[in-house]
Parts: structure tokens; C-alpha cells; sequence
């Protein structure tokens, strides 16, 4: 008989492996910064003999940040405190296709409320969504109308944090799709609408085609119609100024940042290795991502998501020895890119701030679109960075679709 109970949970990490991090951290070996590449000169120049003193951006994390964050983290950051505040939202786990799958289960007080399941990427986590859960669930007290509340399903994709570790191969968007719609039946939930980010913009849309009985609505911010094949020079002509602009920066993506893919959904247990015994190296790892996805780029990741929301997301990796596991679950599932998706049919929306590459006109071609945004400002981690503009626009596009639960 299958398991399906629902636990409680509590995270609460022995202090044995809070030593041995703080023990890592005070004797963490740096490297002498690599020569980087000032403004106005071009990859691959010889500066001369004193080119190792720019220590920028341009060969990933600068030394001397990365000292700056790991000081931090090792004489001011508390995670006790951080433990006590995640334990204040609502965490259980259930046994899913032999998977163990943490997740946030939080009620709204207000009897008409709509659930919402939200999904994270990599190299995030569910700690992405905590300054949504409020003025989703608790609309009045956060400018909003009781008739815009939600309860809040907040899963943690297998092999992240404390989903893990990782029972069996396999687990590609639609087998975490069904998964989600397993735990939503479980929680006695039979219409539902969903919402994702990174990953969780492949995860969400692929629930509906699952069950578009089930969701109401399909609501993704970030990659939704992101044109990761060749352009051509006629097509582009075609697009306009912005939708140009986001083509040449999937193109430059391609060009310039896809190694981590490479190596995440090749050789991500040997990469594993690195980030389960170096803290410094799994946050380097993270922040390098950061500081390239958030909005603006120029500036430094912890401005922009604030520096102990940042550490806590990098302690959830940590703390789970999830680093190698979630490479591995996020990427190796890309012979996907670029593949026919059938259109489920359930109305969806996209949210495209700054740093965002989609295309409606190509996100049309797997999905119902019925709202399309735009914003200039904001990055990719849409909950962390733009909160507010993230809770209005769920808000606006479940409006009309709550009448058809």
C-alpha cells in the first residue's frame, strides 16, 4: 500500500553540522584573483603584468566580494534566527512516487480563497516565495481585497533542499508536474491555479496539459516563449524593438553563459563533489547567478535580494548536500528545449520583467495566453527582487478566472 500520509515538519539542523560549516568557513582558501577585463577592453587582451589587479566580473565571482560575503556569513549571519523564521510558515513532507517532497502549506483565513501552487528553479528554493505568502493569503492586510486571497502550496522540486536526497532517475517536468498534482489531491484540492519561475515557468504550464480540468489558470514569469533556437535575420525583422532586444540576449546567453549547463547536466555528481565539501565554492556558484540574472546587473546580488535572504537560499543547498542533486534534476532534462508542447487550453499569463528573454508570439505557440506584461524593471528571480509587482499581477489575472473553480 502506497504511503500518503502528510507530516508535519520542522526544520531543525544539529549544531554538529553548524560547527563544522563555521570550522570550513574560518579556514576557507581563497585564490589569487584571475586578470579580468576592465570596461572598453577586449576578451583575451595581454594587459601586462598588472592586469590580476582588476578582480571583476568578467572571469565569475571577484575575490575580493567573495571574501567580503564568506566574512559575513561567518561572523554576522545567524541561522539559528533564519531557522526560526522559516519554522513560522506551515512545512510538511509526503511520500510521492517513492519521493520524499517538503513543502509550505498555508491557509488564507478567508473562506472563498483560491489555492496557488508555486514553483521555484535553480539555484533557488522555496525561501524565493516567503514575501508572497502574506499578502497572498492575508490580501486585507497587505492592500488588497479578501476576495484576492489564496492558500499557498509552496513545494520543494526533488533533489532541492529538503526534498532530497533523490530516490530514482527520471524526474523531468512532467513527472514533477504529476507529482504536484498528486499532493494538490492529497491536500483535498480539486481546482488550483499555478505559478513558477526558472523551472518552475517548464513545470507550471506542464501541470495544466496534465490536467487542464484541474487549473484554472497558468500564471509563469521569466523564460515563458524564450526563443532558444536560430532567429533568422528575416523573422527578426519581423519582431519588435524589445522583442529584438531579448532575442540578442538569448543569443549573447548562448554564446557566453551556457557552460554551467553544460557542466550541470553532464557531470553534475563530480561538480557535486565541490559544492557538498566547499561552502565558499557553493556559494560562489549561486552567486555567480545571481549577480548575472538580477536587475540591474551592475549591481552587486545582495544589494538587490538583500545579503541574508542570499545565504539562506545558499544554506539550503549546503545544509542538504543538494548541490550536485539539483544540477542534476534542473538540467539534464534538455534534449526538452525547443520541443512541441500541446496547448492545454487553460487561460495563462506571462510576466516579463527587465532581465526577462520571452516572446509572446512564441509563447503562443504552446499556450492559451489571455495576459502578457511587460515591466522595465526587475530580474529574474521575479518573488525576490519584485514582490509587489508580482502579487498584483497574480492578483489581476485570477480575478475573472475564480468564478470558474
Amino acid at each position: 500500500m502506497t504511503n500518503t500520509d502528510i507530516v508535519p515538519f520542522s526544520i531543525a539542523i544539529a549544531q554538529a553540522e553548524l560547527d563544522d560549516l563555521q570550522y570550513r568557513l574560518d579556514h576557507a582558501r581563497f585564490e589569487p584573483p584571475l586578470p579580468g577585463t576592465e570596461p572598453g577592453t577586449e576578451p583575451g587582451t595581454d594587459r601586462g603584468p598588472d592586469a590580476s589587479a582588476t578582480d571583476d566580473w568578467s572571469t565569475g565571482v571577484p575575490v575580493a566580494y567573495l571574501r567580503e560575503l564568506v566574512d559575513y556569513w561567518r561572523t554576522h549571519y545567524d541561522w539559528r534566527a533564519e531557522e526560526a523564521k522559516l519554522n513560522t510558515f506551515e512545512q510538511f513532507t509526503t511520500v510521492i512516487e517513492g519521493q520524499s517532497i517538503h513543502f509550505l502549506h498555508v491557509r488564507s483565513g478567508e473562506p472563498d480563497a483560491v489555492a496557488l501552487v508555486l514553483t521555484h528553479g535553480w539555484p533557488g528554493s522555496f525561501v524565493e516565495f516567503l514575501d508572497l505568502v502574506g499578502p497572498l493569503t492575508d490580501p486585507v492586510a497587505h492592500g488588497g481585497r479578501a476576495e484576492d486571497a489564496f492558500d499557498v502550496v509552496i513545494p520543494s522540486i526533488p533533489g532541492f533542499g529538503f526534498s532530497s536526497p533523490v530516490t530514482g532517475p527520471n524526474w523531468g517536468t512532467e513527472r514533477i508536474a504529476g507529482a504536484w498534482l498528486e499532493l494538490m489531491t492529497r491536500l483535498g484540492y480539486e481546482r488550483f491555479g499555478v505559478q513558477g519561475g526558472d523551472l518552475g515557468s517548464a513545470i507550471s504550464p506542464e501541470i495544466a496539459r496534465l490536467a487542464p480540468d484541474r487549473v484554472i489558470g497558468v500564471h509563469v514569469n521569466g523564460s515563458l516563449g524564450m526563443p532558444v533556437w536560430a532567429v533568422s535575420d528575416e523573422e527578426k525583422a519581423s519582431l519588435t524593438e524589445l522583442e529584438r532586444d531579448r532575442v540578442a540576449r538569448v543569443e549573447a546567453f548562448m554564446r557566453e553563459e551556457y557552460g554551467y549547463i553544460s557542466i550541470q547536466s553532464t557531470r553534475p555528481q563530480t561538480l557535486g563533489a565541490g559544492l557538498t565539501d566547499s561552502p565558499v565554492g557553493q556559494l560562489a556558484w549561486i552567486v555567480d547567478k545571481f549577480r548575472e540574472w538580477t536587475f540591474p546587473r551592475a549591481a552587486l546580488p545582495d544589494a538587490v535580494v538583500g545579503r541574508d535572504r542570499l545565504l539562506t537560499n545558499v544554506m539550503l543547498y549546503w545544509l542538504t548536500r543538494t548541490g550536485g542533486s539539483a544540477a542534476w534534476i534542473g538540467y539534464a532534462q534538455l534534449a526538452a528545449w525547443g520541443a512541441a508542447k500541446a496547448v492545454s487550453g487553460v487561460p495563462t499569463a506571462g510576466l516579463m520583467l527587465a532581465h526577462d528573454v520571452g516572446i509572446r508570439r512564441y509563447a503562443e505557440r504552446e499556450n492559451r495566453i489571455t495576459r502578457w506584461t511587460d515591466v522595465d524593471v526587475g530580474g529574474h528571480f521575479a518573488a525576490l527582487e519584485q514582490p509587489g509587482i508580482l502579487v498584483d499581477d497574480l492578483r489581476a489575472f485570477f480575478a475573472p478566472l475564480r468564478a470558474s473553480r
